[in-house]
């Protein structure tokens, strides 16, 4: 990166609409250039610089990141001297900020009165309960899929392991993977959709669904590569989504819904305290 006083210079020579008698700024940075009484300081441009940017990048992006800034102070200092509907703009200053306070105290208090996560038994129970609004919109699969060169040794062996998928025989693949495969995926405790699989095997399959629910041990190849798959578990579409995948959705669910009765409550009882002790005034008619 530029170092400090070449980096200056720099910047000097390119600031050419530098006022001649600036103001003087009352920080003790160094103050690069003073537009309607705001200053851009060195450091200010420093830090948008990348630590690896060439000489001539660092000034091209120094020299765009000082107009862009200058005319942002320009515009917004003629914008306010030339608008008219000021106190119409300061009520939505206004409402904007009383919005975004709200919004920061009720997520300050949700974070300190809300537990992070739901419970086991809280997932358990909406996935029990709702089970029928968490179907599948694609087929997924446990299993393994394991891709080696067509001209692979001990194929035979190999093909009985991944038929068995025992766990003599996992080892057995993976020991042989290190040295033989192009790609080894154990996907036996996990679910994927189908359609990943089907992106790294050449297989035309017109209904997946069947396609999943039929086989358990598929073996294909093209001119370069043999393929071996072996379907352990299987969902198809439509079918409810098993609770591991659904896990996450259900916690967000759960989490919303606790902080809007939160929300809610809180706002009620605030209320209602206001009420009670008077600081809400009612004016009889």
């Amino acid at each position: 990166m530029i170092k400090t006083t070449q980096f200056l210079s720099l910047i000097i020579a390119l600031v050419g609409f530098v006022s001649c008698t600036p103001k003087t700024p009352k920080d003790s940075r160094t103050a690069l250039l003073e537009v309607e009484g705001k200053f851009l300081y060195l450091d200010d441009v420093q830090q948008i610089i990348p630590p690896n940017a060439s000489d001539s990048d660092s000034t091209e992006i120094a020299q765009s990141f000082i107009r862009k800034w200058t005319t942002d102070v320009l515009m917004y200092e003629n914008a306010k001297r030339n608008v008219t509907n000021k106190a119409e703009i300061e009520e939505m200053v206004e409402s904007y900020r009383k919005s975004i306070t709200i919004h920061q105290y009720q997520q300050k208090m949700i974070e300190q009165r809300l537990p992070k996560e739901p419970s086991e038994d809280e997932l358990n129970d909406f996935y029990t309960q709702y089970s029928e609004q968490l179907l599948l919109k694609e087929n997924i699969i446990k299993g393994l899929l394991l891709i080696v060169p067509a001209k692979a040794t001990n194929m035979g062996n190999v093909r009985s392991w991944v038929q068995s998928s025992n766990e003599k025989a996992l080892q057995n693949i993976e020991k042989y993977s290190i040295q033989n495969a192009i790609s080894y995926d154990y996907f036996g405790n996990r679910w994927i959709p189908f359609s990943e699989i089907l992106k790294k095997m050449p297989l035309q399959v017109e209904d997946p669904s069947n396609f999943v629910s039929s086989n358990r041990f598929v073996e294909t190849s093209d001119s370069t590569q043999h393929y071996f798959l072996r379907i352990t578990s299987y969902r198809n579409i439509g079918q409810v989504e098993p609770l591991e995948l659904a896990k996450d959705k259900i916690s967000n669910i759960l989490l919303n819904k606790k902080k809007a009765d939160f929300i809610q409550k809180f706002e009620t009882e605030l209320y209602n305290d206001a009420v009670k002790n008077e600081d809400v005034s009612f004016f009889k008619r």
